[in-house]
């Protein structure tokens, strides 16, 4: 079995800049490259998966909608969201690999669950609408977390899983969320908890990599 997935922190860092080096990372695999979660925090921006329709951003307000080649539709990254990036090979603990993408985002949305319940939050999961969403209390339903992956037919994965800690909330206001109209989203500050952003990284990295270890 394959250990532990190795975890790399690359700071604040344009989205173009780590789309691009999650492609070269992942093309440039081998049956040896290790598997690695990267930590990272984006300046405001708009990103589309492959069956997004643009018309989901209402009005970008001047910021950069990025076309990329995840699953899901249009869903906005910035400032005060931890980001975390799976660059996994899931061949090395499945042979059907498609068998187990399944399990795979089981897996990253419960390490969610689990993060938000250790600040007595209470997260939960909606039906064909992937990500985490508030269980209870006044803002019941709305969407804390974004997840989209692209899983390669080799099985080798990349992108991956948003949570909102601290945030300005409002470019969430000027797209349909994840292709819902109207969605409400919300971050952990909003909803009581005072957290540094690096703790809520260690503390869903740590989470991530006891589901995903081999």
């Amino acid at each position: 079995m394959e250990g532990s997935p190795v975890l790399v922190h690359r700071g604040r860092e344009p989205y173009q800049a780590s789309f691009d080096a999650m492609r070269a990372y992942t093309d440039a695999r081998t049956a040896a490259t290790p598997d690695q979660l990267w930590i990272v925090e984006h300046p405001p921006v708009y990103t589309l998966g492959l069956a997004a329709d643009p018309s989901h951003v209402l009005d970008p307000h001047g910021i950069p909608v990025i076309q990329t080649d995840r699953g899901g539709e249009v869903t906005y990254h910035g400032p005060g969201q931890v980001v975390i990036y799976l660059l996994m090979d899931l061949k090395r603990r499945q042979r059907d690999a498609r068998l187990f993408a399944r399990e795979f985002v089981w897996n990253i949305e419960q390490s969610v669950v689990e993060t938000l319940a250790a600040y007595n939050l209470a997260g939960e999961r909606r039906a064909g609408a992937p990500g985490i969403y508030i269980a209870d209390g006044d803002w019941r339903g709305a969407k804390i977390a974004a997840l989209g992956l692209k899983i390669r037919g080799n099985g080798c994965t990349y992108h991956g899983v948003s949570l909102n800690v601290s945030m300005d909330l409002a470019p969430f206001g000027w797209i349909n969320p994840c292709g819902y109209a109207g969605l409400a989203t919300v971050d952990m500050q909003t909803l009581g908890v005072t957290a540094a952003l690096d703790g809520v990284q260690q503390a869903l990295a740590r989470q991530l990599i006891d589901r995903l270890k081999g």
